[in-house]
């Protein structure tokens, strides 16, 4: 109304009064005529736009009323094929999407089809302006996302199957040969994650797992030329090489593997923990008895302690730096006390230092029931002796433990008590007319004494009633054993010889049978003859060994 009354006033204000007011009227109603008949012209931005050309999955998608659905169809189809894992080192595995937990957000999909369907939306606003090539398709992402709970553990399986420990250039001292290095590798999970789900949103049929790589600590070129034609030292242990005790020879002979021909270059310390890595199934290692807080108990790797044990005596007689060593919890039947090096991953560990102006090699080998250590180098000039006395002993305690699966009132001894020990070492290192003396402290803590007290029914299961076969534990009060090529027989016969170790036992107080008893400690004599395996199971004297 404001406008038409705004009008009237110019009209009336116009010159001629009611007759020029009459002639304007007419020349405006020509005017929206003209106007009327004139073709209207579309604004630029009104132009006709044409609908989208859209694929998923790599084929086209007709944006018609059924292609949600369609697009539901055609993803479900593409997650119920396999997936392929590319492992690396040219490896393939294939796996089923749901395997790895992969679930398709089917409201995100909905939302794409209808958006891609709307020209006036911003996905398909974005499309346009990014001035793609004529004819180019709009490619519709998959939500397709992976559920962590199923896709980690999975993934953590593939990883305990995939890593692999560097592994140092060695000696092969079999063929003589030097080994190359290998490098090592760690699958890492979350990238690996992130290039699944980035592989699944393209609609690709395969995705490349992640690695760390790991350099290995030792190459080839850095061994340079390595003699090793001497024996430096040398120690040996027995084993059991019955069934009974398959499960630790074949820990033995593992462990034995990993650092057979390890190059020690000058003044580089050697780490067991690290050369033989974590005892777990996934390095091969098996279940058998390990000492854990004084007691014989399975565990996985059992066995190991004797190689580093072995080895420790290798590295004592060759004259090494003995950088970080601990003895056993219990004494063992396989090597003396003091020489033993009891080993657990990751947190008690042997590490020796070559302290030669010259790589050293190690070679150890497990057969024929012997275990084997070896420290070799250029030549030997070191000649060295151990002295070992035991300066006291600590008593063992007795328990009862009660036990259902013997009749009522039955007593069997689960497990011999063995005294503690308190030991002092020393270690003479003689290289021509120089000699050093080195001394150590050790301490063996008492192992208790376990009865088994039966509460139950009445047994036909004579196993059960067994007594523990292990022997009092016999311990020599003196020993002194000397290798090196200074050995030689006392008698004078015999030339001096680097391959000769000789023994000078005293059993003294420690070394006789029924000391325990007499020491006043609670003794059970077993109704079944008792197998050897005390330290000073040998008659007293000397003894020699050679190469």
């Amino acid at each position: 109304m404001a406008r038409a009354s705004r009008i009237s006033e110019l009209i009336a204000r116009l010159p001629g009064g009611r007759a020029g007011a009459a002639l304007a009227v007419a020349v405006l109603a020509g005017l929206g005529v003209g106007f009327t008949l004139v073709p209207r012209v579309p604004a630029p931005d009104e132009q006709k736009i044409e609908p989208l050309r859209v694929e998923l999955l790599g084929q086209p998608l007709t944006l018609d009323e059924s292609a949600t659905r369609g697009a539901l169809e055609r993803v479900r189809r593409y997650l119920a094929r396999r997936f392929v894992l590319e492992l690396g080192d040219g490896k393939r595995r294939e796996v089923y999407l749901g395997q790895l937990g992969a679930e398709l957000d089917k409201l995100h999909l909905t939302d794409l089809v209808r958006d891609a369907r709307d020209l006036t939306s911003p996905l398909a606003r974005t499309f346009r302006a990014s001035a793609p090539a004529p004819g180019a398709a709009l490619r519709l992402p998959l939500p397709v996302r992976l559920d962590r709970d199923v896709a980690v553990p999975f993934l953590g399986t593939l990883k305990d199957e995939l890593d692999r420990a560097p592994v140092d250039a060695r000696m092969d001292l079999e063929k003589r040969t030097l080994m190359p290095e290998v490098k090592g590798r760690y699958l890492d999970v979350d990238a690996s994650l992130l290039a699944i789900e980035r592989a699944l949103s393209s609609g690709a049929a395969s995705a490349a797992l992640a690695f760390e790589e790991r350099k290995p600590r030792r190459s080839s070129k850095e061994l340079g030329e390595v003699k090793f034609d001497s024996v430096l030292g040398w120690f040996e242990t027995r084993y059991d090489r019955s069934m009974k005790y398959e499960a630790r020879s074949f820990n033995l002979r593992i462990a034995a593997s990993k650092l057979d021909g390890h190059v020690l270059l000058p003044g580089e310390i050697f780490d067991f923990n690290a050369v033989a890595g974590p005892r777990d199934e996934a390095n091969g290692y098996k279940v058998a008895k390990v000492i854990a807080e004084g007691e014989l108990v399975d565990g996985i790797g059992g066995g190991t302690c004797q190689i580093s044990g072995t080895l420790h005596g290798a590295a004592f007689f060759a004259g090494l730096e003995i950088a970080e060593r601990y003895p056993h919890t219990r004494p063992s039947a396989y090597i003396k006390l003091g020489l033993d090096a009891t080993v657990v991953y990751p947190t008690i560990n042997l590490r020796l230092k070559n302290t030669f102006p010259f790589p050293v090699v190690l070679h150890q080998t497990v057969k024929n029931g012997v275990v084997r250590a070896e420290i070799l180098g250029p030549s030997r000039d070191r000649t060295v002796t151990l002295v070992r006395r035991i300066t006291d002993s600590i008593p063992y305690e007795e328990v009862e433990r009660p036990d259902k699966l013997l009749p009522a009132g039955q007593r069997v001894l689960g497990q011999r008590g063995v005294a503690g020990f308190k030991v002092r070492r020393y270690r003479i290192v003689r290289a021509g007319a120089h000699a050093v003396r080195e001394r150590w402290d050790d301490v063996y803590p008492p192992t208790t004494q376990i009865v088994r007290v039966g509460t139950g029914a009445v047994s036909d299961d004579e196993k059960l009633a067994q007594d523990d076969p292990h022997p009092e534990y016999l311990a020599d009060e003196l020993l002194v054993v000397t290798q090196g090529p200074d050995t030689r027989d006392e008698s004078g016969d015999d030339e001096p010889s680097d391959g000769v170790m000789w023994e000078d036992r005293d059993p003294g107080r420690f070394g006789k049978s029924g000391w325990t008893e007499e020491a006043g400690m609670p003794f059970w004599k077993s109704r079944e003859p008792q197998k050897s395996g005390s330290e000073a199971s040998d008659p007293p004297g000397k003894k020699r060994g050679k190469v």
